[in-house]
C-alpha cells in the first residue's frame, strides 16, 4: 500500500476549490487501485491538495498517466509545480 500526497497553490477559495473537489468525486471512485482520496486544505492561504491512499504502485502510476491526472492542475487553476511526495505503508492501524 502506498500513500501519496499532493499540495499546490492556487488562487481558488475554499468555496470554490471544495466544489471541484465534490465534482470529480465520481471520477475518482472509478480509479482502479485507489483506495480512498481525501481532498485537503493546507494551514497556508491558497494551499491545497490530496491525500491518496492506493493498493498498489502500479495503481498509482496508472492513474498518473490517466486524463484525469492530467486535468488536474487545470480544474484546480495550479499556480507554479506541485509537490509531490510518495510513502510506502510499513504497517497499519487498522
Amino acid at each position: 500500500m502506498l500513500v501519496q500526497i499532493v499540495r499546490f497553490k492556487t488562487g481558488m477559495s475554499v468555496e470554490a476549490f471544495a466544489k471541484v473537489a465534490e465534482e470529480r468525486t465520481p471520477a475518482f471512485a472509478q480509479v482502479p487501485g485507489l483506495q480512498q482520496k481525501y481532498f485537503v486544505k493546507l494551514d497556508e492561504p491558497g494551499r491545497y491538495g490530496g491525500v491518496y491512499i492506493w493498493e498498489s504502485r502500479a495503481a498509482m502510476e496508472a492513474y498518473r498517466a490517466s486524463d484525469l491526472a492530467a486535468s488536474t492542475g487545470d480544474a484546480y487553476e495550479v499556480i507554479g509545480k506541485p509537490e509531490v511526495e510518495t510513502m510506502e505503508v510499513l504497517a497499519a492501524l487498522r
